[in-house]
C-alpha cells in the first residue's frame, strides 16, 4: 500500500477559483474585499508570507494593503493604527503578521481587532463562537486542513483523532473542528509521556509541532491519515515537514506532503475569510443585520 498524496495545491486552486468568481460578482456590486496586512520589523519568513498573501489577493482581483513598520514601533503605535483599519469601510479583513517585537503584546493587538475583520480567527470572540459552533471566521490553517479531510472523502466521525501540538493557531482549534465533525480527540504536547503509544492508536494524526522528520513509521498505525503542518529545514537546508514523508508512505493510507499540503490551504482560507467578511458586510448595508 502506498498512501495517497493529499495535494493541497490542487484544492487551494480549486478554492481560489470559486473565490474569484464571488468576487467578480461581489465587485458587480460596488464592493472589492480589501485585506490589510501589518508587518512590524524585518523578519524575511514573515515578509515572504505577506508577499504570498499580496500576490494571491491582487491574482483574485481583491485589494491588498500593507502596512510595513520597523521594529522599533510602539505597541500604542500599533493599537492606534488597528483602530484606523477597523474603521476603515475599504478593508474586510485585517491580518497582523506574528511573531511580533517582545514590546508588543500580541494579545491585546489582537484583541483589538474587530471581530468582524478577524480573518486570522484568533480574537478571543472568533475563538469562543468557533468553540461553541456557532459562526466565526475560523483559523485558516485548521480550516484548510478540514477542508482537505472533505475534498478527500475522509469523514472524521467515528475516528480517532490525535494532534500533536497544542498552540492557539493550529493544535487547539484543529482538535476542536475535528471534534464537532464527531472524532474522538485526543491532544499530545511535550509532556506527554510515551507518544507512539498515543499516535499508534489515530486513525487521523495531525502533527503540528515544528520538529524536522520527527513522526516516522513507527509511530503511526497501518491505513492512518496523516496530516503535517510542520515548517522545517532539514540538515541539506531543504524545506520538510513534522513527517518523515518518506518513510510513512508505505505505512499511512493519505498524507499531506511539505511543501504543497497544508501551506498552500491556509491563504486560500485566508482569501475565503476576507471575501466573506465583505460578503458580510454587504449583507448589513441592505438590511440593516449581518447575515
Amino acid at each position: 500500500m502506498t498512501a495517497t498524496i493529499i495535494d493541497g495545491k490542487a484544492v487551494s486552486q480549486k478554492i481560489k477559483e470559486q473565490v474569484k468568481v464571488r468576487v467578480e460578482k461581489l465587485k458587480s456590486q460596488g464592493v472589492t474585499p480589501g485585506l490589510a496586512v501589518v508587518l512590524v520589523g524585518d523578519n524575511s519568513a514573515s515578509l515572504t508570507y505577506v508577499k504570498n498573501k499580496q500576490r494571491t489577493c491582487e491574482a483574485l482581483g481583491m485589494r491588498s494593503d500593507l502596512h510595513e513598520f520597523p521594529e522599533s514601533l510602539s505597541e500604542a503605535e500599533l493599537l492606534s493604527k488597528i483602530d484606523e483599519l477597523n474603521n476603515d469601510p475599504g478593508i474586510h479583513g485585517i491580518l497582523v503578521q506574528l511573531p511580533l517585537p517582545k514590546h508588543i503584546d500580541e494579545f491585546k493587538v489582537i484583541n483589538a481587532i474587530s471581530p468582524t475583520k478577524d480573518v486570522d480567527g484568533f480574537h478571543p470572540i472568533s475563538v469562543g463562537n468557533m468553540m461553541i459552533g456557532k459562526e466565526a471566521f475560523l483559523p485558516c490553517t485548521p480550516h484548510g486542513i478540514m477542508k482537505l479531510l472533505e475534498h478527500y472523502g475522509i469523514d472524521p466521525a467515528g475516528k480517532h483523532a490525535v494532534v500533536i501540538g497544542r498552540s492557539n493557531i493550529v493544535g487547539k482549534p484543529v482538535g476542536q473542528l475535528l471534534l464537532q465533525k464527531d472524532a474522538t480527540v485526543t491532544y499530545c504536547h511535550s509532556k506527554t509521556k510515551d507518544l507512539p503509544s498515543f499516535t499508534r492508536q489515530a486513525d487521523i494524526l495531525v502533527a503540528a509541532i515544528g520538529r524536522a522528520k520527527f513522526i516516522d513509521h513507527t509511530h503511526i498505525k497501518p491505513g492512518a491519515v496523516i496530516i503535517d503542518v510542520g515548517m522545517n529545514r532539514d540538515e541539506s537546508g531543504k524545506l520538510c515537514g513534522d513527517v518523515d514523508y518518506a518513510d510513512i508512505l508505505e505505512t499511512a493510507s493519505f498524507a499531506t506532503p511539505v511543501p504543497g499540503g497544508v501551506g498552500p490551504m491556509t491563504i486560500a482560507m485566508l482569501m475565503e475569510n476576507t471575501l466573506q467578511s465583505a460578503e458580510n458586510g454587504l449583507s448589513k448595508d441592505k438590511t440593516g443585520q449581518t447575515m
